[in-house]
């Protein structure tokens, strides 16, 4: 009997998790310090290392900070909400397809996958591993590409999910919103934030649940592949 591979694709939480700028830079301009999202914080307010009797901590993140589900809330007025999320779109069978074009996920090159409805996919790219070794947002990074988006929306696939913080560039907020709304406003869920490093394209088990958050637009979620 084989031996069963269990892979972590989720990144660890802390204050150094890159995060997009909340508003697009000018080209080859870095963020102005007042549009950038505030890092995530988890701080110990009691601590039995310190003499506490009891450890205990508290966290204060964006719902789309780190690795998480986009639902489609997140774009669409009165979309689903994350707490409503059907447990089978992120409990079940998913494909890993590995994305050669260096800039972004294309028509052309998930054609030859005949990819069929209901599918959970998730893209490996050239982002995986090297984004996740610089503590800071990427700017450039490979994305899925609108035409992409609404091919596999077509597809009707269940899950998409991708090896970076967001499925689109930040460069043109239109192309982030058409991009998110080709997938949310179809009922298809995405995963962001994805670390594939070290994971072969193929076959797996996914299991991934969201936080519960009542009438969340996004959950943070803890991602495992099993082969």
């Amino acid at each position: 009997m084989a031996k069963t591979e269990w892979f972590d694709i989720t990144l660890p939480l802390n204050k150094e998790i890159p995060l997009p700028p909340a508003l697009p830079p000018q080209p080859g301009q870095p963020p102005p310090p007042e549009s950038k999202i505030p890092l995530p914080q988890v701080y110990r307010f009691f601590d039995v290392d310190k003499g506490d009797k009891v450890t205990m901590s508290r966290i204060d993140m964006s719902s789309h900070d780190g690795t998480h589900i986009d639902a489609p809330l997140h774009f669409i007025p009165g979309g689903t909400t994350i707490d409503a999320m059907p447990i089978d779109t992120t409990v079940g069978p998913c494909r890993v397809i590995e994305i050669k074009d260096e800039k972004s996920v294309t028509v052309k090159e998930l054609e030859p996958y005949k990819i069929k409805a209901g599918e959970r996919i998730l893209f490996k790219t050239k982002n995986s591993p090297g984004v996740w070794a610089v503590r800071q947002y990427a700017g450039k990074f490979v994305t899925i590409s609108l035409e992409a988006a609404r091919y596999l929306a077509e597809k009707k696939i269940r899950l998409v999910g991708i090896d970076y913080i967001s499925v689109a560039s930040a460069e043109t907020m239109e192309n982030v919103g058409d991009v998110h709304k080709a997938f949310l406003s179809n009922g298809i869920f995405i995963l962001e934030a994805l670390n594939l490093a070290g994971v072969k394209p193929g076959n797996y088990e996914l299991i991934c649940l969201p936080l519960r958050i009542e009438k969340g637009d996004a959950g943070p979620c803890r991602v495992i592949l099993r082969k």
